[in-house]
């Protein structure tokens, strides 16, 4: 769907002299980027609100992980630890997510499996478009666990990404998961947190634990010296009793 960015720009889009000070730093994407999201040119990241459910923050079978949600394709990625302690060659057991679905926010994105790159991050769609489901990990609807979908905030061009809609989603908005068995899973988001990207929580990629469906894109600050966002945004939903 590649006018949603532009669609979304219309009612992102700010004056253009309130650029943020990726502009300094010589990085026109980037500036494009942050006069689309933040409104009067505010370079904080959005504000967190909620809390991960108890039993998101247990000790789970998955070590710290460093998503590299957002960075744009072609940007040099910072030094991290991927999603470590765990079987890479064991998949979940639930019917694969093949959409992801917030109406209220105007996400609709395409969702494709992902998995582990060579040097141990987890992976990312090149499409901004697209959200990636991390496949090692639980799927959307399992009885236990974090099922991870990851995506980009936007492209090397500074075109939103479908997962920048995160950043104006509200405690309670719907969240719908289309599945490749023709099923649809429903679930409400109760928390949204903004961690740096070296400080990936364990429970994003935990295998058990009360069933959560995370979603990662990137954040603030931007620093091109260091990589690209260095920040994280996390959101956490719950099954919806609806």
């Amino acid at each position: 769907m590649p006018d949603r960015p532009q669609q979304r720009a219309k009612w992102r889009t700010v004056a253009a002299g309130s650029v943020w000070s990726a502009v300094a730093a010589g990085s026109a994407a980037a500036a494009v980027t942050a006069l689309l999201l933040f409104p009067s040119g505010d370079p904080g990241p959005p504000a967190g609100f909620g809390q991960v459910p108890d039993g998101g923050r247990g000790t789970g079978t998955a070590a710290s992980a460093s998503a590299r949600a957002a960075t744009p394709p072609g940007q040099k990625p910072v030094p991290s630890t991927g999603p470590t302690g765990q079987n890479s060659t064991t998949r979940a057991q639930g019917a694969p997510p093949v959409r992801v679905v917030i109406s209220r926010a105007d996400l609709s994105a395409a969702v494709v499996p992902v998995g582990v790159r060579d040097d141990g991050r987890a992976e990312v769609p090149t499409d901004p478009a697209q959200a990636g489901w991390y496949r090692f990990g639980p799927a959307p609807g399992d009885a236990h666990g974090s099922a991870v979908l990851i995506g980009h905030v936007d492209s090397r061009t500074g075109e939103l990404g479908e997962l920048a809609a995160l950043y104006d989603i509200r405690a309670g908005d719907r969240v719908d998961v289309q599945r490749g068995d023709d099923t649809t899973i429903a679930y409400e988001i109760v928390a949204r947190r903004i961690v740096k990207k070296d400080r990936m929580p364990a429970d994003v990629f935990r295998r058990d634990g009360e069933p959560v469906l995370t979603l990662i894109t990137c954040a603030p600050p931007y620093d091109p010296d260091r990589g690209g966002y260095q920040s994280n945004l996390i959101v956490t939903a719950v099954r919806s009793a609806s």
